[in-house]
C-alpha cells in the first residue's frame, strides 16, 4: 500500500518552556505523528530567517516529516509561545507577529493539497488575514475524496465565529477538546449544553453534523477520560488509557494523527479511538510534543491498535 499523503498547515512553534525551547505547533506536532505512523507526511508552514528557524529545520530533518515545503519569511521571526503550567495543564501565551502569520499561497502548496489524501488546520493560525485566506484556500482546493481535519485548538483572544463558521463548512472531520464543544456551539449561535457528561457532549456533536453538511464525523477528547466519535449514523466512545502524565503538550495532536491515519485505512470508530488515546496518551507520558520514539515502543503500541483493528 502507497502512504498515503498527508499535510499539516499552519503554525511551526517553539514553545518556552521553563526548561528550555521546544519545537511544537500543533500542525507541526500533527505532521511528526503521521509520519512515525508511516505515511507520507509534509509541513506547510513559515519560518523567519533566524536562529530558531535553523534549529527547527535541524530537529525535524531527522524526523518522518517532509520539511521541503517550509517558506522563509525575511521579516519577521520564527514563531514562539511561551508556556507555564497550571495544575499540570498548559498556559499559553502567543507572541504574535510571527513567520507563521504570512502563509503565502504557492503554485506548490496548492498541487500538494490537490493531491493529498488528508489535511489538517486549525484555529490559530487563521488569526491573520493573510494566513487565513492561505488556509482556507487550500482546503478549498482539496479533492471530493480528501480527509479535511479541523483541529478547532481554540486560543483566546486568537479565535472569531466568523473562522469557525468558514472552517466547519470545509472540514469533513472536526476535532476539539471537551471545553471546547460549548465555546463552539455558543460562538455558532447554538444553544450550548449545560455540562460536559458524554450525553451533553453527543448531543452537541449532533448539533454540529446537522448544522454542516460536509461533516462526517465530530471528535471530541476528553483528557485522561478518553474520547467520543460521533458520525451520522454511529457514535462510540474510548475510555482512556491511564498513563502517569509528564505533561499534555502534542497529545491531542498524536490523537488526531492517529485518528486520521487509521481513518484513510476504511478502521470503524473504536478502532480510531483507540488508536488516538494509545497514542495521544503515549506523548502526554513523555516529555515535549515530539519526544523521540524507539522501534520498541512503537512496535508495542501498535500492536495493541492492531488487536482491536476492524478493516
Amino acid at each position: 500500500m502507497e502512504p498515503h499523503r498527508i499535510l499539516g498547515i499552519g503554525e511551526l512553534l517553539w514553545d518556552v518552556l521553563p526548561e528550555g525551547p521546544r519545537l511544537g505547533g500543533a500542525p507541526a506536532n500533527f505532521t511528526v505523528m503521521a509520519g512515525r505512523l508511516g505515511c507520507h507526511a509534509a509541513v506547510l508552514s513559515r519560518i523567519g530567517r533566524d536562529d530558531l528557524g535553523r534549529r527547527a529545520v535541524e530537529l525535524l530533518d531527522p524526523l518522518p516529516v517532509d520539511t521541503e515545503y517550509l517558506q522563509v519569511d525575511r521579516a519577521h521571526e520564527t514563531g514562539r509561545v511561551t508556556v507555564a503550567f497550571n495544575n499540570g495543564q498548559p498556559e499559553y501565551t502567543i507572541l504574535e507577529p510571527a513567520a507563521w502569520d504570512f502563509l503565502e499561497l504557492s503554485d506548490e502548496w496548492v498541487q500538494l493539497a490537490e493531491r493529498a489524501d488528508a489535511i489538517c488546520f486549525g484555529s490559530l493560525a487563521q488569526r491573520s488575514r493573510e494566513s487565513r485566506q492561505t488556509i482556507q484556500t487550500l482546503a478549498a482546493q482539496t479533492s471530493s475524496s480528501c480527509v479535511r481535519v479541523f483541529d478547532v485548538n481554540l486560543r483566546a483572544p486568537f479565535y472569531s465565529s466568523e473562522v469557525v463558521q468558514e472552517s466547519l463548512e470545509l472540514a469533513t472531520v472536526v476535532k476539539m477538546n471537551d471545553a471546547e464543544v460549548p465555546l463552539v456551539l455558543g460562538l455558532l449561535g447554538l444553544p450550548p449544553q449545560d455540562d460536559q457528561a458524554s450525553g451533553a457532549l453527543r448531543a452537541g456533536a449532533e448539533r454540529l453534523l446537522e448544522e454542516f453538511p460536509t461533516l462526517r464525523m465530530v471528535a471530541v477528547t476528553r483528557g485522561g477520560n478518553g474520547s467520543l466519535l460521533v458520525t451520522r449514523d454511529a457514535w462510540h466512545q474510548h475510555p482512556g488509557i491511564a498513563v502517569n502524565v509528564a505533561d499534555t503538550i502534542g497529545a491531542g495532536d498524536a490523537f488526531t494523527a492517529a485518528m486520521t491515519h487509521y481513518l484513510l485505512r476504511g478502521a470503524d470508530l473504536a478502532t480510531l479511538n483507540e488508536a488516538g488515546n494509545r497514542w495521544g496518551a503515549w506523548v502526554a507520558s513523555q516529555a515535549g510534543a515530539m519526544p523521540a520514539l524507539d522501534d520498541a515502543v512503537q512496535a508495542r503500541i501498535a500492536a495493541a491498535i492492531e488487536a482491536n483493528t476492524v478493516l
